[in-house]
């Protein structure tokens, strides 16, 4: 289990026209992974999904919190101690063009983790060849096309494949898959989606899905939990379908009302929640983050910082909740 307690999180910009500024990423995030379970961060750009990936794969520091790996924080080990934890957290690039090296082939690219598979278990060389190919057949792929084979021989979709491969040499427990479909041809996404979600039933792996995109995170982990991020904060978390069919922080409600829906196919009584304006750069002041947007805010909001609170089986940062049918046939049933 992967725990995540207060993790903040500050980038320091310099130059510009501004100055020299610090912009917080994440204020104060907890989060909890079960071993096989399935997790989504949606928010807009700049919500600090991204970032927090980063952290949980241990490749980004943060500046406080704690992330807690199988009951021991990490803080109390050195960074070699640290890695054997990390190493069975492993990130599936947004980017599949640029996350394989172009001057290797697959073979090799999958050859080097593999090896090193090889030597901490005690393994041969022969073995590492064999699980190549097995690792590429259980992604859908031809081990014997694709293994003497360069990045830019294969399709986006192909590539995309041979990243979660990659990841998979590594015998992961979780895989975080950081909008893991955005680059890829729409008539392919089906098909790495339902990749990721077979490797979490077939194997067991925990899957953190990343994404902008509801409606993807809802066919990963429908059985999961979401977390509603923005500007750095959770504002919503709980089962996935109960707060895609009943949400209650207006944030989340704009999320699901910007879903577009083909005339003829909207909701009976369905309501729509439009934020005020878009999101700014401008540092906010000291209430709600998104009480300059939100069509409901009233003076408290703007004065105060509501912290999480529940209701019912979820949990949201709002003064003024109220449950809203907001989505579109199709998505919710």
């Amino acid at each position: 289990m992967i725990t995540g307690i207060g993790i903040t999180k500050t980038f320091r910009q310099r130059g510009g026209v501004l100055g020299a500024r610090e912009v917080p990423a994440l204020r104060g995030v907890d989060f909890a992974i079960d071993k096989g379970g399935a997790v989504s961060f949606i928010g807009e750009s700049g919500s600090g999904k991204t970032t927090l990936g980063r952290i949980i794969a241990g490749l980004e520091t943060h500046d406080g919190g704690e992330i807690v790996i199988d009951g021991v924080p990490m803080s109390s080990l050195r960074h070699r101690r640290r890695q054997p934890y990390f190493r069975r957290i492993q990130l599936i690039h947004q980017d599949p063009y640029s996350a394989l090296n172009p001057t290797r082939t697959i073979h090799q690219t999958l050859e080097a983790p593999l090896r090193l598979r090889a030597r901490q278990t005690g393994r041969s060389r022969s073995w590492a060849d064999a699980r190549a190919g097995e690792l590429l057949s259980m992604v859908g792929l031809d081990p014997g096309y694709v293994l003497p084979r360069y990045p830019h021989q294969l399709s986006g979709g192909m590539r995309q494949r041979v990243v979660i491969a990659r990841a998979l040499t590594m015998d992961p427990e979780v895989l975080v898959a950081d909008e893991a479909v955005s680059m890829i041809d729409v008539s392919l996404r089906l098909g790495i989606l339902a990749l990721l979600k077979d490797l979490r039933e077939r194997l067991g792996v925990g899957v953190l899905f990343i994404t902008h995109d509801i409606a993807t995170a809802r066919y990963i982990g429908d059985d999961g939990e979401l977390y509603v991020l923005y500007r750095g904060q959770v504002v919503e978390r709980g089962p996935t379908e109960k707060i895609i069919a009943d949400p209650v922080h207006p944030y989340t409600q704009s999320l699901l009302s910007a879903i577009p829906v083909l005339h003829g196919l909207e909701r009976p009584g369905a309501e729509r929640v439009v934020p005020l304006e878009t999101q700014r750069e401008a540092t906010p002041g000291p209430g709600c983050l998104f009480a300059p947007r939100c069509p409901f805010a009233t003076e408290r909001c703007e004065r105060e910082t509501p912290a999480l609170s529940r209701d019912g089986q979820t949990e949201h940062a709002c003064f003024h909740p109220q449950r809203r049918s907001v989505i579109p046939v199709g998505v919710g049933e």
